[in-house]
């Protein structure tokens, strides 16, 4: 741990970067999780990985995220010279709900957020980014989850949470993992693990149900009916089984996670148990760069943003905004420390090896 960053890494990545540093042409992948308004603390960390150092690439670099991870980088993805981040930004800032707001009510609200930031005009230029390759994680639902009252919804919930105790891969039962994909490069880039795969290609046609289908939490979002492409039924939140991207990931290279806390949870249902782990050999080429405790300590209200401040500031968005703006604000130093480390070649001896179960 250094100043305000974490830096874990894999048992390989571990190696790699300490014979030859931190380079952005070992680099493969980029992870994005789901969590909602925790991904604000992680601007300055994307502008200086997608604006400063992870500039240009021979091969693909494959971004995969699930729920808004997906978001960011469907706003990357548009090139960081569009103002699509800053655009997702603003809009992800300006949301307004009533009181007790319907899944209705939101969703509405969250397309509003992706008009902002995604026209026809950016999802072309998401599939046409020279180098980097948008992969969105969603999940197809079975049973109850494919409906919409709360009432089945709910009870669902609780079961599939009862089942996620006994093992992950009860969520099998469910959920059905789906993964729309950028057609030029097929996703070669991590293996199966219990859970099947259904691969769709991501096209101008359904890069924005997709979007939306990652990050319909159920109860609080729709589900999103047949993507284009996609096998016919309700598509949910990727969280639900790839909440922290626990992957098999079979990449050559580094998997680069910036990610807002130093922990990384399989799926959704394992926030309340510890003792769920991610798979050690998953995490081998992962190298997991976050805010560090003692930073978040000093950040407004001593923590991160979270799906909580909208209840916390209720009737009152102009103040949560303000609070959000802060966070914001404070965050763009991880950048620029992230680029020191890199450029001096300091993060040799910043790095931590990351603990799996």
């Amino acid at each position: 741990m250094t100043g305000s960053l974490t830096i874990l890494a894999g048992k390989k990545a571990l190696s790699l970067i300490r014979d030859n540093g931190l380079d952005p042409g070992a680099v493969d992948v980029v992870a994005g999780a789901a969590g909602g308004p925790k991904w604000l603390v992680l601007g300055g960390l994307d502008r200086a990985v997608f604006s400063s150092w992870l500039t240009g690439s021979s091969r693909p670099v494959f971004l995969v995220g699930s729920s808004i991870g997906s978001w960011r980088f469907a706003a990357i993805a548009q090139g960081m010279d569009s103002g699509s981040y800053e655009a997702f930004e603003s809009a992800y800032l300006d949301q307004r709900y009533s009181a007790s707001p319907d899944a209705a009510e939101v969703t509405r609200g969250s397309r509003a957020v992706m008009d902002a930031f995604l026209a026809e005009s950016g999802v072309q230029a998401v599939l046409a980014h020279p180098f980097l390759r948008l992969n969105i994680l969603s999940v197809r639902c079975r049973g109850p989850f494919a409906r919409e009252e709360r009432y089945r919804l709910g009870a669902a919930m609780l079961l599939a949470m009862a089942a996620n105790t006994i093992s992950r891969r009860c969520l099998g039962l469910f959920f059905a993992r789906t993964l729309f994909s950028d057609p030029r490069h097929p996703p070669v880039f991590f293996g199966q693990d219990g859970f099947p795969l259904h691969e769709v290609s991501l096209s101008q046609t359904n890069l924005k149900s997709a979007l939306m289908a990652s990050g319909s939490i159920p109860l609080v979002m729709e589900g999103v009916k047949s993507p284009h492409g996609a096998y016919p039924g309700v598509y949910r939140d990727g969280g639900l089984i790839d909440y922290h991207l626990d992957l098999p990931f079979r990449s050559e290279g580094l998997v680069l996670f910036p990610h807002y806390c130093n922990r990384i949870v399989p799926g959704w249902f394992d926030k309340l148990l510890p003792w769920r782990r991610p798979r050690g050999d998953n995490l081998d080429h992962v190298v997991l760069i976050s805010p560090s405790p003692d930073f978040v300590r000093g950040l407004p209200l001593g923590k991160i943003p979270d799906r909580d401040d909208f209840i916390r500031f209720r009737g009152n968005d102009r103040e949560r905004r303000a609070y959000w703006e802060h966070v914001i604000r404070a965050c763009r130093t991880l950048g620029d420390e992230f680029l020191d480390l890199v450029q001096s070649g300091k993060v040799r001896d910043a790095l931590r090896p990351l603990q799996t179960g």
